[in-house]
C-alpha cells in the first residue's frame, strides 16, 4: 500500500507527523510530497520536518491514498497547487482513498468538489463550508476519510490505516501506541 500526503509552509505539524508516524507504523509506504519548492517545510507552532520528495518529482505516481493534513496556511497553499487538486481528482475518479482533516476538507477538498454527495466533517470554525457536515472525530463516506482537527488525528491515522490494511493491522498498531487505554 503507497499513502501520498502533500504538504507545505503551514500544514499543521501534529497531524502530519501524526498520520505519517502512524502510516509507516503499519508498514505503508508513505511519501511526504513538498509544495514548497523545498524538501524542508515549516508546519504550524514553526515545527520544521523534512519531505521525503517534491511533489513534481512524485505527481505521475499513483497512491492508494491521497491525504491531506489541516492548518489553514497549508490547506490553503495545498488548495492553490493545481497538481495537488487535479491529483486528488483523479484519485476519486478512480475510486481509490483520499481525504484530509482539520482546515483540508473545507478549505481543500469542498471548494473543488471532492465533497460533493459525501458526508464529511472538519474543525467546526469551517462546518459551514461543508454542505454536509457531520459532528464526529472521523466520518468516512465512500472513499473520501475526513477528520475534525490535531486532537482527532490519531483516530484519523487508525482509520487510515484499517482502511489501507485490515482491522487487526490497525488493533495492532493501537495497541503498541496504547490508543485504546487513552480512548477510554
Amino acid at each position: 500500500m503507497k499513502a501520498l500526503i502533500p504538504v507545505a509552509t503551514g500544514s499543521e505539524s501534529l497531524e502530519t507527523i501524526t498520520i505519517v508516524n502512524v502510516l509507516r507504523r503499519a508498514g505503508v509506504d508513505t511519501c511526504v510530497a513538498s509544495v514548497t519548492g523545498a524538501l524542508d517545510v515549516v508546519g504550524t507552532r514553526d515545527v520544521g520536518f523534512r519531505a521525503d520528495a517534491l511533489f513534481d518529482a512524485i505527481a505521475d505516481r499513483e497512491f492508494d491514498l491521497i491525504v491531506l493534513p489541516g492548518g489553514e496556511p497549508g490547506a490553503r497553499a495545498l488548495a492553490a497547487h493545481a497538481g495537488v487538486m487535479r491529483k486528488l481528482t483523479e484519485q476519486r475518479m478512480a475510486h481509490r482513498w483520499y481525504g484530509g482533516i482539520c482546515a483540508a476538507p473545507a478549505l481543500a477538498l469542498a471548494p473543488a468538489g471532492l465533497l460533493d454527495g459525501k458526508q464529511a466533517t472538519c474543525y467546526p470554525t469551517f462546518r459551514d463550508a461543508l454542505l454536509h457536515f457531520v459532528d464526529q472525530p472521523v466520518v468516512v463516506d465512500g472513499h473520501c476519510i475526513t477528520s475534525q482537527g490535531p486532537a482527532t488525528a490519531m483516530a484519523f491515522a487508525l482509520q487510515l490505516v484499517e482502511t489501507l490494511c485490515g482491522a487487526a493491522t490497525r488493533n495492532s498498531v493501537a495497541e503498541q501506541l496504547l490508543f485504546h487505554r487513552a480512548a477510554t
